[in-house]
């Protein structure tokens, strides 16, 4: 008897939400005034995103997220090394105007809460795996030390 498994692709998993549902949860998150502004900010974090994640998070990542969302991650080539969270939220920050610190750091916090927020925990856990160290507090997550025995 022949497997019919055998010659079947797992078939390319749906995005979880739409782009309007995942920037209107970045207008909420953030409590921006305009979607435009919510849809800004989501462009500007995935495409940033997209230069730190490599292999199967890249591609389960972007297939989770609404088209729009998912070609923004893949269509970005990954940097050799991922910058730490902080000089991150300083790259965004430059393409924003009268950006500081503190609010570059809250709207990528917003986009990638949200985000996280879409795909769940155990595909926030895998992006995470992939990004150094303070990225999970941008995901909206607390980051824990591991016990020292």
């Amino acid at each position: 008897m022949r497997d019919v498994r055998e010659n079947t692709a797992a078939p390319k998993p749906a995005p979880l939400t739409t782009w309007e549902a995942l920037t209107e949860a970045v207008r909420e998150t953030g409590g921006y005034p305009t979607r435009a502004q919510a849809e800004h900010l989501t462009r500007l974090v995935l495409t940033a995103l997209g230069t730190h994640l490599t292999g199967d998070e890249r591609v389960a990542l972007a297939q989770s997220l609404p088209p729009e969302a998912g070609h923004l991650i893949a269509s970005q080539i990954p940097l050799p090394h991922p910058l730490t969270a902080r000089e991150f939220v300083d790259s965004v920050s430059t393409q924003l105007p009268e950006s500081t610190p503190a609010t570059a750091r809250w709207d990528v916090s917003s986009v990638l809460t949200a985000v996280s927020t879409t795909i769940g925990p155990a595909l926030t856990d895998q992006v995470l795996s992939q990004l150094p160290r303070g990225y999970a507090l941008l995901f909206g997550r607390a980051e824990l030390a591991a016990a020292m025995a």
